[in-house]
Parts: C-alpha cells; structure tokens; sequence
C-alpha cells in the first residue's frame, strides 16, 4: 500500500474537496482519499491506494474535478 499526499491549490469549500475525492477515488487502486481543506489556498489531500499514483494522473482527475491543480 501507498500513501501519498499532494498540495492541491483551487478548493474553497466542501463541495470542491468532494469532487476532487470523487474523481481521485475513481483512480485504479486508490482506497482512501483524505483532504485538509483550507479554503483559498493549498489543501494536502492524501491518497492510500495498492500503487503509487503519478503526478500526471492526479492532474487529470483534478482537472475533471474542476478547476483544481498541483501546487507548483
């Protein structure tokens, strides 16, 4: 099991951290997502899953999200 945890900038509310749980649940092995909202700026959102997850597929179930990214 992997445990990796992303600073994801664009939530500023619930909503935002549930579609951007949806979405990466939706990935392949992913088992928990957990996020540490802070509304307007960079929220740690953790993700366990079987395998490590890369950056390029968590941008993309961001963008389907919404309007979310990475922290550069």
């Amino acid at each position: 099991m992997s445990t990796q945890t992303f600073d994801v900038v664009g939530m500023t509310c619930g909503h935002c951290a549930s579609a951007v749980t949806e979405e990466l649940k939706a990935l392949d092995g992913v088992n928990d997502v957990q996020v540490a909202l802070v509304a307007g700026g960079t929220s740690a959102v953790t993700v366990a899953a079987d395998r490590e997850l890369t950056p390029a597929e968590v941008t993309s179930a961001l963008d389907e999200a919404g309007d979310y990214s990475l922290a550069q």
